[in-house]
């Protein structure tokens, strides 16, 4: 019998019955009204499908690259920040839907972290956000979605009203 090479073991991952990894949505976090409610979306969803969870919070650059001390110092408190929420978050979902989410800190920008992320990790296969409800409008990463696919994203994205009220997640994850 002849060693199988990596297309056939590549094939027969494909045809076994078990998954060959969890799928995972993904959050882009930050403090947000609307944001709550994408969590607690995906929190369920990822429950009932028995998937995973990873939630991010993008740091955004500051624009105060001429004071390097300056920089420096914002850098550490935004990635603080970040901790704190994204740990404040993780606990909701832990509530929520009894999962512990992964947790990620990227620096750069939303659109470019998050493609990235969707390149890295084959099992992130669904982003989740919600509609900003407020007159600035929907938000950027939502806009970007709705741009159509050369634009947005290579997975599917949910969008999720911003106004859902938790019983109403409750009856739509």
């Amino acid at each position: 019998m002849s060693p199988m090479t990596a297309e056939d073991t590549r094939m027969a991952k494909d045809t076994d019955a078990a998954p060959i990894s969890r799928r995972k949505f993904l959050v882009v976090v930050d403090e947000t009204p609307e944001c709550e409610v994408a969590i607690h979306f995906a929190a369920r969803r990822a429950r009932h499908t028995k998937g995973g969870l990873v939630l991010l919070a993008a740091l955004e650059p500051g624009g105060f690259e001429h004071w390097l001390g300056v920089e420096n110092l914002m850098k550490e408190e935004a990635r603080e920040e970040a901790e704190k929420i994204l740990h404040r978050h993780a606990a909701r979902v832990n509530e929520v839907s009894g999962l512990m989410p992964e947790l990620e800190i990227r620096e750069g920008k939303k659109p470019e972290i998050v493609k990235a992320m969707i390149k890295e990790d084959p099992a992130i296969s669904i982003l989740v956000l919600a509609a900003g409800t407020g007159k600035e409008g929907p938000g950027p990463l939502v806009q970007m979605a709705a741009s159509g696919p050369d634009a947005g994203f290579s997975i599917p994205v949910t969008l999720v009203p911003g106004t859902l009220t938790e019983d109403e997640i409750h009856d739509l994850a």
